[in-house]
């Protein structure tokens, strides 16, 4: 056994490009550490969300040139047998180690297979490459980035032709043309022939971003806003300056690109500490809002004053954000970029009516968020005669709703011009944020008065997450088999009236590795377990609807909220073992 995993290991290491690597490899082969070859060569990294996603190192169960190039080529091979001969791939890149590298690679296995290929001018967005891709007429993209996991990590994200993250049987399809690419000695890989992209492409992802507002809306929020050592806050800057907004406060020591991300544990704002230096600069500069970027900027969190928090700052929840900018398109009654596919039948009769303490003034098309979302968006939806769907968890399956007009999932992702980004895009979902403040703010409002009038018009929608992050994948494993074998019976003390196993299928959902609960009762109440597609991490969704009689009705209903969440939480825990 040892013997056949150090042949693996010295065949893995004559192939390898990368000198770094390279090394890595020898010195464990040196070493005649069995354990860490077994870590490494257990298997490969498979297709999960759009792509892979793994820790930088060498074997093929890391994130290597190797790992890349064969992707690069199994990619090329599934564009080539459905006749993309000649189409081009645009392929963009963050600014984590390894990622100029990586694009690099497959610039030039896609020009080695016969391919057109582009490479953006610099790390960059994620948006601005989803964009990219129409924008240009591609057959495909690829941006390398591992979003908001550790340093540690890098990705690979694949998109088709029609902008959007590759859902199957595209993935299984392009994973087994992975897996039938021999050699990498004997894949075309020219040294040059491919196109470096100037900023024409970043100009016209600009122009879009500054069109998503209204022409004469107010600009007057004032923002701080961090990167958080990734590569948002050129693009940020420019978007605000274009849409004249005053400029933004930025986080200094969060604004430039640093792939070892200094001052955080996690690049994610969701984890504890992550924002801590931006309340900090918000404490000093004193804006409206603070917005934060993820590091490829494809995620924006959003922050509020709040004297009852500690530092005197709130993060919004995604689910918060979500259904702001959900009843703030609603009020602006679509945009410049309402989607061409939107639903004829929507309702023109909404442009008499109020949707949320909002004029419903005519937004068409269909409004999508993911199962594991709140459902009040679709109390919004529903309230301007628009469509509503739910989808499996992630922007490849939200991006795909009919006649999308507006998309957004809790883990803080925004679709808000699916005709120029199908995909979640930080910048764009900053902007209207920034422009739904302005215009609170000339009405001597706040995004909190919102989100109060959403809650008096349909009930408090409580959201909360069990989030556990695991080193082995087999606690995961463990709790999604108990929960299978012996589902609780109840939760926070109300009964659970449906238990499903969306493995199964459900309705118009896909399968997919996850359960989904019901509890009776007057809240409403709902629950989701899964584990995450991206990290470690088993996940568990909470929501609760309690019924507002009205405005001074809202502090009893929100400890309400949080009494029964809570203890839906421990009950949930204790049923996983976790």
């Amino acid at each position: 056994m040892a013997q056949d995993l150090i042949a693996q290991a010295r065949t893995w290491l004559a192939e390898d490009p990368d000198a770094e690597t390279r090394d890595e490899l020898a010195r464990i082969i040196d070493a005649g550490d069995t354990a860490e070859l077994g870590a490494r060569f257990a298997g490969t990294l498979q297709f999960g969300t759009a792509g892979l996603r793994g820790e930088l190192g060498a074997g093929p169960m890391r994130m290597n040139r190797v790992v890349v190039i064969r992707a690069a080529a199994g990619l090329a091979a599934y564009l080539k047998a459905r006749g993309h001969a000649g189409g081009l791939v645009v392929i963009g890149y963050d600014a984590r180690h390894k990622s100029a590298d990586f694009a690099r690679d497959t610039a030039a296995v896609m020009t080695g297979a016969g391919l057109r290929a582009a490479l953006l001018p610099r790390p960059l967005p994620t948006p601005v490459l989803a964009f990219a891709i129409r924008h240009l007429g591609a057959v495909a993209g690829v941006e390398v980035t591992a979003s908001h996991n550790p340093p540690r990590d890098n990705g690979y994200k694949v998109y088709l032709g029609d902008g959007a993250q590759i859902v199957p049987p595209a993935d299984a399809s392009i994973a087994a043309a992975i897996e039938a690419v021999g050699s990498i000695h004997d894949l075309p890989r020219p040294e040059n022939g491919w196109e470096t992209l100037g900023d024409e492409v970043l100009r016209s992802y600009l122009e879009r971003t500054d069109a998503v507002l209204s022409p004469h809306s107010p600009r007057t929020a004032r923002v701080v806003h961090t990167a958080l050592h990734g590569v948002g806050t050129d693009v940020v800057l420019a978007a605000w300056e274009r849409a004249g907004f005053p400029a933004p406060v930025l986080v200094g020591e969060q604004a430039e690109p640093d792939p070892d991300f200094p001052t955080v544990a996690f690049p994610n704002p969701e984890e504890p500490g992550a924002m801590d230096l931006a309340f900090a600069k918000a404490r000093e500069a004193g804006p409206d809002i603070v917005l934060a970027n993820d590091p490829d900027a494809d995620r924006c969190a959003v922050a509020v004053p709040d004297g009852t928090a500690d530092g005197g700052w709130r993060m919004l929840r995604g689910d918060e954000v979500g259904v702001l900018l959900g009843a703030h398109l609603v009020r602006k009654g679509g945009s410049a970029h309402a989607s061409d596919g939107a639903s004829d039948g929507a309702s023109d009769s909404a442009s008499d009516g109020t949707s949320d303490g909002v004029p419903a003034v005519g937004a068409s098309g269909t409004f999508a968020t993911s199962i594991v979302s709140s459902s009040l968006l679709g109390r919004i939806a529903r309230a301007a005669g628009l469509g509503y769907e739910e989808t499996l968890t992630g922007f490849k399956w939200i991006s795909r709703a009919e006649g999308l007009r507006y998309g957004y999932e809790e883990a803080l992702g925004y679709c808000v011009d699916p005709d120029g980004v199908r995909d979640k895009d930080g910048i764009t979902a900053a902007l209207l944020v920034a422009e739904l403040a302005s215009e609170l703010k000339a009405e001597g409002r706040t995004l909190t008065d919102l989100l109060d009038d959403l809650a008096v018009a349909h009930g408090l929608h409580a959201t909360d997450q069990l989030s556990v992050r695991v080193e082995d994948p087999g606690v995961i494993a463990e709790a999604m088999r108990r929960l299978r074998d012996k589902p609780p019976a109840a939760l926070a003390g109300l009964r659970v009236a449906s238990a499903e196993d969306l493995s199964e299928g459900s309705g118009a959902l896909p399968p997919t590795d996850g359960l989904r609960y019901y509890l009776e009762g007057e809240y409403d109440a709902r629950v989701i377990v899964r584990p995450s597609g991206t990290e470690p991490k088993l996940k568990c969704y909470l929501e609760v609807v309690v019924p507002v009689a009205g405005p001074s009705g809202l502090p009893a209903a929100r400890a309400r909220a949080a009494e029964v969440l809570a203890a839906v939480k421990r009950d949930l825990a204790r049923a996983a073992g976790i």
